[in-house]
């Protein structure tokens, strides 16, 4: 994926998690029960944070420093998108759908999400800096 697709996936995901936020404050608030209204709202957060991850991922990717690591923030990037789809996206379905074969499938969100980290921190740690 190139650099700047994953900067502008990052700030898609990034936005919806905004309207999302949104529809569950003002939308859903009256409708869903106030268990599914926080699986929304646990949802929309991970989304948020994983957005701004990918968006890293991408800045980083543009620094000259990630001869070695370029791989690895983009497998990072990769985790992050597939853990926003799987994790927030399944906890959508479940609380709009009360599906709850949705369930299941947030925890292969979580290990994508863990995953991402893991070559986040292992693309960081093989970055050369300029001083040495």
């Amino acid at each position: 994926m190139k650099i700047r697709s994953i900067v502008g996936v990052g700030g898609v995901f990034a936005g919806l998690g905004v309207i999302l936020g949104a529809f569950a404050a003002h939308g859903l608030k009256n409708i869903l029960p106030a268990q599914m209204l926080d699986v929304f709202y646990t949802g929309v957060q991970y989304q948020l944070i994983h957005a701004l991850a990918i968006i890293l991922c991408g800045v980083l990717l543009t620094t000259g420093f990630a001869d070695k690591s370029q791989k690895y923030f983009a497998l990072a990037a990769n985790c992050f998108i597939i853990g926003i789809f799987c994790f927030s996206g399944s906890l959508y379905a479940l609380a709009l759908s009360g599906v709850k074969w949705f369930g299941p499938i947030t925890p292969f969100g979580g290990l994508a999400f863990i995953l991402g980290w893991g070559l986040f921190v292992f693309a960081a740690l093989q970055i050369k800096e300029v001083n040495q």
